[in-house]
């Protein structure tokens, strides 16, 4: 269990940053090169690299090589890795969420009951 909750610190570490999501975003349409990667942000190739070196650390991402071109690509068992984690606080969250719902209930009911009826007031029509 170590070893899972330390690639998980990992993994969420990486996932941090909104640069790197947004680069792990893109991944998921497909294979990318460093260049490709970076054309949507205001940073320099060595500052993107830093970011794709960070996520290769946490295996979210691996680059290839095909010649000179070294394409970047999505590997997504770190992520089954959290979403499997995540899932054991789901049934909690869904529980609180109905809870929330019937004390919301609860509250428009009471607010309905103890509303009084409304009667015109003077120079009103009935």
């Amino acid at each position: 269990m170590k070893t899972q909750t330390d690639q998980l610190s990992v993994t969420f570490a990486a996932l941090a940053d909104p640069t790197r999501r947004a680069i792990l975003a893109r991944l998921v349409h497909g294979e990318a090169t460093v260049n490709e990667l970076a054309e949507p942000f205001e940073l320099s190739l060595p500052a993107v690299s830093k970011h794709l070196k960070v996520l290769q650390r946490a295996g979210l991402v691996e680059q290839g090589r095909q010649a000179q071109w070294r394409p970047c690509r999505l590997r997504p068992e770190p992520l089954r890795e959290v979403a499997v984690w995540m899932a054991q606080y789901q049934e909690f969250l869904g529980e609180s969420f109905d809870r929330l719902d019937e004390y919301l209930g609860t509250l428009r009911a009471n607010q309905n009951s103890t509303e009084p009826t409304a009667e015109p007031t003077e120079g009103e029509e009935q």
